[in-house]
């Protein structure tokens, strides 16, 4: 770009100004600025590498250069960050928080402490502020996790228990209920 005019300043900084509407600034320490001819877009080149630039709707992108990590916060308040592993990160003005992992399972944190991870295969599990879990599997079957106990619910509508203290307990579609002890032995079974 052809300068329209340089300006060197006594503190080692010079700016350069381009027929274009350009402003170009370098530091002595090897920080560099650039202002677009709109007055509104600022790119600033960091000594380390790093690249700060902010766009006409106030948008931010930071880029880390030793850590290769872009965070851009958006005007709305949205903050994604996106590292170098492929994991991307929505941080919403609400508080909640979405990780997309390079294995493209999804997490989300809620405000209220709940959890909610989607995994590739389809399975959903959810962690209440409690610490009971659901997860429901791509087969049509789910599980909740409590303190008291562990659940499976299977499409047919056989639902099986096994409490804290080793006791399982399944109760079949046809109203059948069978109850073993820790060890697997047999206490109850109502065949009908």
């Amino acid at each position: 770009e052809e300068i329209q005019r340089e300006t060197a300043y006594p503190d080692g900084k010079v700016e350069k100004v381009l027929k274009n509407g350009c402003h170009l600034v370098f530091f002595p320490n090897g920080t560099w600025k650039k202002v677009g001819s709109d007055g509104k877009t600022v790119t600033i080149t960091f000594f380390n590498g790093d690249v700060k630039q902010i766009m006409p709707d106030q948008t931010v992108i930071y880029y880390y250069a030793e850590a290769k990590t872009t965070h851009t916060t958006y005007s709305d308040g949205l903050e994604v960050l996106q590292f170098s592993n492929g994991q991307i990160e929505k941080h919403y003005p609400d508080g909640k928080k979405e990780i997309t992992f390079p294995d493209q399972t999804i997490k989300n944190l809620f405000m209220d402490g709940q959890e909610e991870s989607i995994f590739p295969d389809g399975t959903i599990v959810r962690v209440q502020r409690d610490g009971s879990k659901t997860i429901e599997f791509n087969n049509g079957q789910r599980e909740l996790h409590t303190a008291q106990f562990k659940r499976r619910e299977y499409p047919d509508g056989t639902v099986k228990t096994v409490y804290m203290n080793g006791q399982q307990e399944t109760k079949y579609v046809s109203g059948r209920v069978r109850v073993k002890d820790k060890d697997g032995n047999i206490i109850m079974d109502t065949k009908v």
